[in-house]
C-alpha cells in the first residue's frame, strides 16, 4: 500500500508531482476501447462479461500509466440488479421504464442482487491480480440521487426536472427510494472492497441540478448513509465524493457526509478549492475541454492547478469524464505536464 501514491494523498499527504488519472478514462477517445466495444456487441455485455471489463479497464493504464485505475462498469448496474430493466441506445444513452411511487417498496422483491453484480465483483477481483502493484484501484457506485434520476425519468434529462418535480409531489416515495439505493449502494461498495478496491468513488452527477433543501436531502443525507456503512466493514478504505455542481454548497458536503476526499467539477473556482483543500484531500478540476483543446489551453489549465493546489493533498483528474473526441495526444501531452 505505501507505494501506492494515490493512497498516499488520500492520507492527507502532499505528493509531487501529484497522482493522475481521469473519469471515463476507458473510453471512446481509445481506438482499442472501440475494437473490443464492437466486439462485445452491447455496452452491458461490455460491463458483465469480466474478459471484456478487465481488458477495458486495463488498457489506459497500459498505455499513460495512470497512477489509478478505475473499475469499468455503469452507475446504472444497481437499478438493473434491483429487477429494473435497462438497455443503451447507440448515441443517445441509457433507457429505464420510469418507476412509479407505488412501484418502490417492492423494488428489488424476487432478485438476487449480488449475484446479478457477481461479473462485476469477478472483475474487480482479477484487476487486483494484473494491476501493477504501484497502482490504486478505484471501485465506484452512483449516488442514490443521481441513480434515482434515471429511474424516475427513464432517461439523462437536461436539468432532471422529472425528478425533482417526482421529489416535490410525492417525498415519502423520493425518501424510500433514496434509502434503498443508499441500502444496496453500500451493499455494492463493500463488495467491490472485499474483492480489492483499495478506495471507492460516489458519483452524485446531477447534484448541481438542486436548492439548499433538496441538496441536503435528497444528496448529502443518503450518501452520508453510504459512507456510515462503508465505514462499519471497512473503516479504513478512503471514499472520494464527487457531487458534480455543488457550488458553495461543496463546502459542508465533506463534514456532512464523511468522504475522505472531495472530486471537484471545473466550474470550481480555485480559490474555493483551495479553501476546500484545507480541509482534506481534492481531486480535480481540469476542464475537459481544455484537453479537446490542446495547446496553450491545455498547458494553462493544468498549470493553475497544479499553482493553485499543488502544495497540498492533489489527485490531478479531469472535471468530469473525458469526452470520446479527445485526442490522444493531449492526454499524453496533460499527463507529462503534470508529472514533469
Amino acid at each position: 500500500m505505501q507505494d501506492k501514491k494515490l493512497l498516499k494523498v488520500l492520507g492527507g499527504e502532499t505528493v509531487p508531482p501529484p497522482p493522475l488519472w481521469m473519469m471515463r478514462q476507458a473510453g471512446r477517445y481509445l481506438p482499442e476501447y472501440r475494437a473490443l466495444r464492437e466486439k462485445a456487441g452491447s455496452f452491458l455485455d461490455l460491463c458483465y462479461n469480466p474478459d471484456f471489463a478487465v481488458e477495458v479497464t486495463l488498457q489506459p493504464i497500459r498505455r499513460f500509466g495512470f497512477d489509478a485505475a478505475i473499475l469499468f462498469s455503469d452507475i446504472l448496474v444497481v437499478p438493473h440488479a434491483l429487477g429494473r430493466d435497462l438497455r443503451f441506445v447507440e448515441g443517445e444513452g441509457p433507457r429505464l421504464t420510469p418507476i412509479s411511487a407505488a412501484e418502490i417498496p417492492r423494488l428489488g422483491e424476487g432478485h438476487d442482487f449480488h449475484a446479478h453484480l457477481a461479473p462485476v465483483y469477478e472483475t474487480v477481483s482479477r484487476l487486483r491480480k494484473e494491476l501493477p502493484q504501484e497502482t490504486t484501484l478505484i471501485g465506484f457506485c452512483g449516488a442514490p440521487w443521481t441513480v434515482a434520476t434515471y429511474m424516475i425519468a427513464g432517461r439523462g434529462t437536461p436539468d432532471q426536472a422529472p425528478s425533482r418535480l417526482f421529489g416535490y409531489r410525492e417525498p415519502e416515495a423520493i425518501a424510500a427510494l433514496l434509502s434503498k439505493l443508499a441500502e444496496v449502494s453500500a451493499d455494492y461498495l463493500i463488495r467491490q472492497i472485499d474483492a480489492g478496491a483499495d478506495a471507492v468513488q460516489i458519483f452524485d452527477s446531477w447534484a448541481g441540478v438542486l436548492d439548499e433543501a433538496s441538496f441536503e436531502a435528497w444528496c448529502v443525507k443518503p450518501v452520508a448513509e453510504i459512507v456510515r456503512k462503508v465505514r462499519q466493514k471497512h473503516p479504513k478504505t478512503p471514499i472520494i465524493g464527487f457531487p458534480r455542481g455543488a457550488g458553495s454548497l461543496y463546502s459542508g458536503y465533506r463534514d456532512k457526509t464523511g468522504v475522505t476526499a472531495l472530486g471537484l467539477d471545473w466550474s470550481v473556482p480555485l480559490s474555493q478549492a483551495r479553501a476546500l483543500q484545507a480541509g482534506g484531500p481534492v481531486q480535480g478540476n481540469l476542464d475537459p475541454l481544455r484537453l479537446i483543446a490542446g495547446g496553450r489551453a491545455l498547458d494553462e489549465g493544468v498549470d493553475n492547478i497544479l499553482q493553485a493546489l499543488g502544495d497540498g493533498p492533489l489527485i490531478f483528474n479531469l472535471g468530469h469524464g473525458i469526452t470520446p473526441d479527445t485526442p490522444i495526444a493531449h492526454v499524453e501531452r496533460m499527463v507529462e505536464r503534470v508529472r514533469r
